[in-house]
């Protein structure tokens, strides 16, 4: 073996063990999300009254009509979702479905987010490779992404938020393997398929200033926002007044009658008799009323600080694996918990990178995880209407519920664990004990 020593040998075979069980598992999940994806197209899952498919295709259809994006008609969404609305498109049957979705359309674009599913399963298993994961704890988190769509229930066929959350996760992990030109790319691309990515480029920055050099550094955000350009720039040339609309649409959003503010003044409403009422706009059910300007504002407030604590923690700390893993999950968490807008979708968002966090943290990290996608099935799609306008008790106490598990999420992610006093063996004399 030119010279190996024996236990060179012996790491070398454990090493390629590991990876061809890591193997064997990725597979075992990707047939197992397959299974789960095939299982809510049927029984009460389908009974989704809220669906975003129709939206897309027709988009899709302006495209494919030769309309431009952002000039010919509006687009709320940045660039890079195109890809996921375009794609289903291509090749098409008249033949229509439920809704309106020509059935073609829906098939293709399923089989896109499904597609998309078991890409992030691949990324989640190479991260947990890097990471060191056992066995067992790499075949406990791939099994609860594979089971994801049962716990969050039909959003997931509907959405398209599995292609950005699949590019953030590839951004991610190429940081994580020393790939980090690659990763900066691919999150500039993320970003400008979905905004929300961009809360991990300072955790990127942070990792690159602290494992290389300034000019490395340089070069990875030059990669990003080249890419970021290239994905905006001839939809900002051809309509910038539509581009900046899209934009400022989503910055103007008013208090979403999902999020944390809004689902505690509802209770208010239930325990005091609050006055408040739902406004329909900007894609979704808002609140209004008693305080949900301030609520807002709030949230805002307690959003950014909450990213730059997250920022902080991480840059005061090594730059280890580990704790890039739990620092982009808090990241994640924070931009979705505490933010004025808080759609079901966004679950999506939170699922593979917090079952990237090892150890008990990851254990206790991963329950609360599984609590917040199923008490938000609990209520959506089933009872929305029931609680965006009737604010029923039982639904009202779901959102609020799984709203405050989020912020126990992000809080058990970035605590730091209480240290257990090691006790002193008996046989020291008592002078000589510390603090006597």
């Amino acid at each position: 073996m030119g010279g190996m020593t024996p236990s060179r040998l012996r790491e070398l075979i454990r090493a390629t063990t590991t990876r061809r069980s890591l193997l064997v598992v990725s597979c075992l999940a990707g047939m197992l999300f397959l299974g789960s994806w095939a299982t809510i197209h049927h029984g009460f899952y389908r009974n989704d009254p809220r669906l975003d498919t129709p939206l897309y295709q027709r988009y899709a259809d302006l495209v494919r009509a030769g309309k431009v994006p952002y000039r010919d008609f509006s687009l709320e969404y940045p660039p890079g979702a195109l890809v996921a609305f375009v794609v289903p498109a291509l090749k098409n049957s008249p033949r229509l479905g439920p809704n309106n979705v020509r059935v073609d359309y829906r098939r293709n674009f399923e089989f896109l987010m499904a597609a998309c599913g078991l890409a992030s399963i691949a990324l989640l298993a190479v991260a947990l490779g890097r990471l060191g994961a056992s066995n067992g704890k790499a075949a406990a988190a791939l099994a609860l992404l594979a089971l994801s769509p049962l716990m969050l229930g039909p959003v997931m066929l509907s959405r398209f938020d599995l292609w950005p959350v699949m590019l953030a996760l590839a951004g991610l992990v190429a940081v994580l393997v020393g790939r980090e030109r690659t990763g900066f790319g691919v999150l500039g691309l993320a970003t400008a398929a979905k905004i929300f990515p961009a809360v991990l480029l300072p955790i990127g920055c942070i990792w690159v200033w602290k494992r290389a050099s300034r000019r490395e550094l340089a070069i990875c955000l030059g990669i990003f926002f080249a890419v970021l350009t290239a994905c905006f720039a001839p939809f900002v040339i051809v309509a910038p007044h539509g581009v900046w609309h899209s934009i400022s649409v989503q910055l103007s959003r008013p208090l979403q009658i999902e999020s944390l503010g809004a689902a505690t003044l509802i209770a208010l409403h239930h325990l005091f008799g609050l006055a408040v009422s739902t406004v329909s706009g900007s894609g979704s059910e808002n609140l209004a009323g008693t305080g949900t300007g301030a609520t807002a504002v709030l949230q805002t407030t307690f959003q950014a600080l909450a990213l730059l604590a997250t920022w902080i923690w991480f840059a005061r700390g090594e730059a280890s694996g580990e704790r890039l893993m739990r620092a982009g999950s808090a990241s994640v968490i924070a931009f979705v918990a505490f933010g004025k807008v808080l759609s079901p979708q966004f679950m999506i968002w939170l699922i593979p990178f917090v079952l990237l966090v090892r150890g008990r943290r990851g254990i206790a990290a991963s329950g609360l995880l599984v609590a917040s996608l199923v008490l938000t099935q609990l209520w959506f799609p089933y009872r929305y209407w029931d609680y965006a306008f009737g604010y029923a008790a039982l639904p009202s106490a779901f959102v609020l519920l799984r709203d405050v598990v989020l912020v126990a999420l992000f809080v058990t992610l970035l605590i730091a664990p209480r240290r257990r006093k090691q006790a002193l063996p008996a046989n020291i004399p008592a002078a000589i004990q510390p603090g006597i």
